[in-house]
């Protein structure tokens, strides 16, 4: 069948910043708008989709999906090996080859072969499902870059942002996962390193797309705390009626199974659902845990509003109501 690019381009709501930000319901929510379609962890698609069948939101394995079977058949023949080479191409040691291709007004990613397919992938979901706006939460910085290069892709680029102590104790806590059934728990990371990636990715997020000019930054504080408003303000961001979003009440949405293809589980997730803060770090992270990441994200708390003490943070955010 093939994949026929039209002149108007894809939306693609870009999703940066580190893991265990939200970013997975945030997806979900959006999906449920009218012609936004929520595709989860693109970059994934890949590898975990169309070389390890994984579960796709909607719980069917990957290759029994009817929209991804229509996709994939719109592709052709896709090569899963893609997925492989662009984690070689998108690995943190090549972070200093980015940043000094972009100083010198060169594309930051060298192009590849590979990106023809890349960007048919965006066009023949936009083709199946018949959505003009594709949201990827892939949150890599040089992988929204490299979106950037594609023909065929209007890019907007939403900067998610979550107090560092949670995310790091979020990764610490094992995670069940239906993807496969080879891979019952998601995969942890200890705390220096989610600590240093948070640092690293989103302070390069901050760099690269600076709101508002280039992009919207949204802290997932404010989003727990006040969501109607939170959401509305990213749905205007990318051009989708705000007044379509599934409240049900002031802090509850009623999801429709989604067809993302990779990331945290809880894409699964369908019916009524609270939005509310995840905040069981405050009490049960130990103490030295929390200094420990503070130690490491300094830079980042100062840029992004967080204090070094969270028990104080947490006390002036839901005094103040939060704030982007």
């Amino acid at each position: 069948m093939g994949v026929q690019r039209e002149t108007t381009p894809v939306r693609v709501v870009y999703v940066t910043g580190s893991g265990r930000s939200g970013t997975t319901v945030l997806n979900m929510v959006l999906g449920q708008l009218p012609g936004v379609f929520a595709a989860g962890e693109l970059r994934y698609v890949w590898q975990r989709g169309l070389a390890q069948n994984q579960a796709c939101g909607c719980g069917l394995p990957f290759g029994d999906c009817p929209v991804w079977t229509d996709v994939m058949e719109r592709l052709g023949a896709p090569d899963p090996a893609i997925g492989r080479r662009l984690l070689t191409r998108l690995r943190l040691l090549r972070l200093p080859l980015l940043l000094a291709r972009r100083s010198a007004g060169l594309p930051p990613v060298p192009a590849h072969p590979d990106d023809v397919a890349i960007g048919d992938l965006y066009a023949a979901i936009a083709q199946a499902t018949g959505c003009r706006t594709i949201v990827d939460t892939s949150k890599l910085p040089p992988y929204g870059l490299l979106l950037e290069q594609l023909p065929g892709l209007e890019v907007r680029v939403l900067h998610v942002v979550r107090d560092p102590r949670a995310t790091a104790y979020s990764w610490l806590r094992p995670k069940a996962t239906r993807d496969a059934a080879d891979t019952p728990v998601m995969s942890r990371q200890e705390l220096w390193k989610s600590s240093l990636l948070w640092l690293v990715w989103n302070v390069l997020a901050a760099a690269l797309w600076r709101a508002p000019r280039r992009g919207l930054r949204m802290h997932y504080e404010d989003f727990a705390q006040r969501p109607q408003d939170t959401l509305a303000q990213v749905a205007r961001f990318i051009g989708a009626d705000a007044g379509a979003l599934p409240f049900t009440g002031p802090a509850t949405v009623r999801l429709r199974p989604t067809h993302s293809a990779a990331g945290n589980p809880d894409r699964q997730q369908r019916g009524e659902v609270r939005l509310r803060p995840d905040n069981e770090w405050v009490e049960s992270m130990p103490v030295w845990q929390k200094a420990a990441v503070s130690a490491l994200t300094v830079p980042g708390l100062a840029l992004f509003g967080y204090t070094l003490w969270p028990r104080a943070l947490s006390r002036r955010r839901a005094a103040s109501g939060g704030g982007s």
